[in-house]
């Protein structure tokens, strides 16, 4: 695989030690254990509680670890002295629980962003993960802090895919007030972001995002507006998935199905807004491409755009026939300016495959969407096809796609700002040869 490192933006992925200022938040089991590395680091309670938290596989495999914030712990097996490497860089001893082959290590870790670490054992690579979100406060419930609602799941069956069956659910946020129209927000993929987090949750739980949480606290401090989000799943015909054929075939034939067919029915159930500057769309992987080809074929229903390691490469590139997602770099740079803002996240360890490179096609598109003068925001990390980065930067996603979002208005002229003007494009460095 061809490993990228990105220059531009300067990224530096670095332990930081920062305040944990929100009181009140729930933080239970996790606090009790950093609370037992501690006090009671020896104790057989504090590495049964260890085990418990982390799980016994993960343990033994080396890719452990769980968080709260910027705190965080990690846990491995060895019958020698492991070291770690944590955003490239030593880590610092790990301590040995008296009498047994088990090791931990305690840090704070800089939130909003990912992280990656391994081991070192006897001097050779062990275990370890390119994918570790750390949550800013926004993340978790907050105390005092309305809760919406997610409906039970809808099914939608379509006329244009010829009776394909689609699951969908309605977020309805604890502000919405159906005498005002809400603003919008459709999330491909929508299995991924209909539950929420419990205290028991881990870093494996389906709702990495933590987008209802966010999605609370956002709209109660009045950083993004009263929305509802619509989070919908690919759809099947005939028990076949059709993820790939909706998401990355380079049409206008999924953009038909949402707002012909899909987006009616939810708009016949609540008050939502019709205009394109207060609607945005999502999606991840395949969904990113998706959200992208939505917009960019309707930028007069969708203004705001937000892609997750977008798959803009060859998936369903049928030659002479059907341009693949490879192109879009190629037709920002030549084609009209559309009136959108596009928030793009991937990481270096992305996927190289017979379909293309995912981190190369994001940064060549990043690029496009600069040099065409596009309002858009590009964060590169140094994950693999991974949420990771996303869900620890979804906050601060969310707040900047809809900043100065005015109610009063249902238009406005998306132009890049001067500090982003002022940068060069993004450039890479091949550092694995």
């Amino acid at each position: 695989m061809l490993r990228l490192k990105l220059l531009a933006i300067g990224l530096t992925l670095a332990i930081v030690l920062v305040p944990w200022q929100v009181q009140g938040m729930e933080r239970g089991e996790m606090d009790r254990l950093l609370a037992m590395a501690r006090t009671q680091p020896d104790s057989p309670d504090f590495r049964a509680a260890l085990i418990k938290r982390l799980g016994e596989a993960p343990i033994k495999s080396g890719e452990a670890f769980d968080s709260n914030g910027p705190d965080f712990i990690w846990a491995v097996e060895s019958a020698s002295q492991p070291s770690m490497i944590l955003d490239d860089q030593p880590a610092g001893p790990l301590r040995q629980i008296a009498g047994t082959n088990l090791w931990f290590h305690v840090a704070q870790l800089r939130v909003g962003t990912s992280h990656r670490f391994h081991y070192l054992v006897n001097g050779a690579k062990f275990g370890g993960s390119y994918d570790v979100p750390a949550y800013t406060p926004d993340s978790y419930a907050r105390p005092g802090v309305p809760q919406g609602k997610i409906s039970e799941k809808l099914v939608h069956t379509s006329k244009l895919y010829g009776g394909m069956e689609t699951n969908y659910w309605i977020y309805v946020p604890a502000q919405y007030n159906p005498a005002v129209p809400a603003a919008l927000m459709v999330w491909q993929d929508g299995e991924r972001y209909m539950t929420r987090n419990v205290e028991e949750s881990c870093r494996l739980c389906p709702s990495l995002y933590r987008l209802q949480e966010v999605t609370d606290n956002l709209i109660h401090d009045k950083k993004i507006p009263v929305m509802i989000h619509v989070f919908v799943s690919p759809g099947t015909l005939n028990g076949k998935p059709l993820r790939s054929i909706l998401y990355d075939t380079v049409s206008d034939k999924y953009g038909q199905f949402l707002l012909e067919e899909l987006l009616p029915e939810v708009y016949a159930k609540y008050n939502i807004r019709k205009d394109a500057y207060s609607r945005a769309i999502q999606g991840q992987s395949s969904g990113g491409i998706a959200a992208f080809t939505v917009a960019f074929n309707h930028p007069e229903s969708f203004s705001r755009v937000y892609t997750v390691v977008g798959s803009f490469t060859a998936l369903q590139w049928k030659p002479g026939e059907l341009d693949g997602g490879n192109i879009y770099p190629f037709k920002v740079r030549r084609e009209p300016k559309r009136n959108l803002r596009v928030w793009m996240n991937d990481g270096s360890e992305d996927q190289e495959a017979n379909s293309g490179s995912w981190p190369l096609q994001n940064i060549q598109l990043a690029n496009s969407l600069k040099l065409k003068g596009y309002d858009f925001h590009f964060s590169f990390g140094g994950g693999t096809h991974h949420a990771a980065l996303a869900a620890s930067e979804l906050p601060q996603c969310l707040t900047w796609l809809w900043r100065d979002y005015d109610p009063a208005r249902t238009e406005q002229v998306f132009e890049q700002s001067a500090e982003e003007q002022s940068k060069p494009p993004f450039r890479v460095r091949i550092y694995n040869r």
